[in-house]
């Protein structure tokens, strides 16, 4: 039996209280049990486990051998588990959350990739702006755009995406291009109603954020309402730029006030804490991180 083995049984015994547990949790003999420990021994040169028929007792040397050995032989079979892991191909069901908006143009390509490329994966895509419980909700993983608070999960920033003021062509010929987000009070502004603070639109000025207070007399509570509202001329809109590249692409909307742009907000993919994620969740984020295109976003 190897070494592993024996440490392992060893280990087995002290957390079952007996070679009997310790048997039973291994799925092995009791006799392999017991000579297992009995080689464990031979080799320190020492008792560790006081032992009769019915009960085994740790005396002082084997509880210090287990509390070195255990936290070592932890990360032994962690890094076994990694190396078996790594040649399995990605199989089973992936479930990814994303934004509703975001998922379709931007996710659902590469998860074709991947999903041609790994033909035994199959992928729940869950489209929500609600930021989910993972392990409530049983995802594997998740795309986020936001500054994210501190949590229990692990992450890959794959980006950061601008956030800018954009008009029709005919608008800004009748009302004048602003130069500074204080020129916004005297102009048409599109607002969501059902942002946190609606009418405040945030930018750099001064070297720092400031928020700019707006208004205009067409409001909706919907970013795709929004948009259609700018296109036909009724305000300046305020939305991330990769909500509205094709708009810009087809010349229906231009941006204005760059140089007050916001900070651009990060996006990060987001899994459960875990020392060595599963194959389909490492093999996606790969992908992923070397798939997304956001040159220019």
């Amino acid at each position: 039996m190897s070494r592993i083995e024996d440490l392992e049984t060893f280990v087995a015994i002290i957390e079952a209280g007996s070679l009997t547990g310790a048997a039973r949790k291994l799925g092995r003999s009791l006799q392999a049990v017991s000579r297992s420990l009995g080689a464990l021994e031979h080799d320190v040169g020492i008792e560790l486990i006081h032992r009769t028929t019915r009960q085994c007792r740790t005396n002082e040397a084997g509880q210090a051998f287990y509390q070195r050995v255990k936290p070592a032989l932890t990360d032994i079979i962690e890094a076994r588990l990694e190396i078996s892991d790594r040649r399995l191909e990605p199989r089973g069901l992936l479930k990814i959350g994303a934004p509703t908006l975001f998922g379709p143009d931007f996710l659902v390509p590469i998860i074709a990739e991947f999903m041609r490329s790994y033909p035994q994966i199959e992928v729940d895509l869950q489209l929500t702006d609600t930021f989910v419980d993972l392990a409530a909700e049983g995802f594997d993983l998740v795309v986020r755009i936001a500054q994210l608070p501190d949590s229990g999960l692990q992450g890959k920033r794959l980006g950061a995406l601008r956030r800018v003021v954009f008009g029709a062509p005919s608008y800004l010929k009748e009302r004048g291009i602003p130069k500074h987000p204080g020129e916004l009070r005297d102009h048409c502004c599109v607002v969501r109603t059902v942002d946190r603070h609606p009418g405040q639109w945030t930018f750099r000025a001064g070297g720092r954020p400031r928020k700019f207070s707006v208004s205009g007399s067409f409001r909706c509570n919907s970013m795709e309402g929004i948009y259609s509202a700018v296109r036909c001329g009724l305000g300046l809109g305020y939305s991330p730029l990769w909500q509205i590249k094709h708009m810009i692409d087809n010349g229906d909307v231009l941006t204005v006030l760059e140089d007050y742009e916001p900070e651009p907000v990060p996006i990060h993919v987001l899994w459960q804490e875990n020392k060595y994620p599963p194959a389909k969740v490492r093999a996606f984020v790969d992908l992923l991180a070397e798939r997304l295109s956001l040159e220019g976003l």
